[in-house]
């Protein structure tokens, strides 16, 4: 897969009265090169409605678009792959579906970074590594302990997630990660664009 730096993930919760689409472009111009669609809640014709169009806007601007969990709408508009979390299809049973898409894989344990790794994960979701308010079944956070592991033992790309803020980050950065995930701080925020460009250059001063 590409290289990436700043990976957003919708969340339509924490921007009401702002449309996703318009949200999301915000973050694109302001660095994003990954996009995922979460959608706990939306019916699958809805769902597929947002995927459509969210996949029209990445390719417009060249970013990756990755739809988590629902892989027949991630087949069906043609994304660059998907998001697995540990309870949902095996790695292996997905690979068979998608073939050469991307597969990301949520982790919180040494263990789980491992067997996502062994089993040909393109990358990782190391966290959540603070707590965080963007999911309900949230398991403890990992703390950046978890990152520093990740960062010394595992040789596939990895992102850091879970309630990483910009004035948070730099710890995060400090662990070893070179890529961040953010959800609330970025789609959330008054100013999309700028926290995103804020984001970047903060991984920038890390070469």
């Amino acid at each position: 897969m590409k290289s990436f730096r700043l990976y957003a993930i919708t969340g339509e919760q924490f921007h009401p009265g702002r449309e996703l689409l318009e949200v999301m472009e915000e973050a694109i111009l302001g660095g994003v090169d990954i996009i995922q669609l979460r959608d706990k809640t939306s019916s699958r014709p809805e769902l597929l409605h947002k995927a459509k169009a969210l996949r029209e806007l990445t390719l417009k601007h060249g970013v990756a678009f990755i739809v988590n969990d629902h892989i027949d709408i991630a087949m069906e508009v043609d994304a660059d792959g998907i998001h697995l979390g540990q309870d949902d299809v095996s790695l292996l049973e997905a690979r068979k579906i998608v073939g050469d898409k991307i597969i990301g894989i949520s982790t919180h344990a040494l263990s789980e970074a491992f067997l996502a790794q062994q089993n040909g994960a393109d990358y990782i979701g190391v966290g959540p590594v603070y707590a965080t308010r963007s999911k309900v079944d949230v398991v403890d956070p990992v703390t950046v302990s978890y990152v520093r592991e990740v960062a010394q033992a595992i040789s596939i790309p990895f992102v850091a997630i879970g309630g990483i803020k910009l004035h948070n980050v730099d710890e995060v950065l400090d662990a070893g990660a070179t890529r961040i995930c953010a959800i609330s701080e970025i789609v959330g925020s008054a100013d999309v664009k700028g926290t995103c460009e804020a984001f970047i250059s903060k991984l920038e001063r890390r070469g």
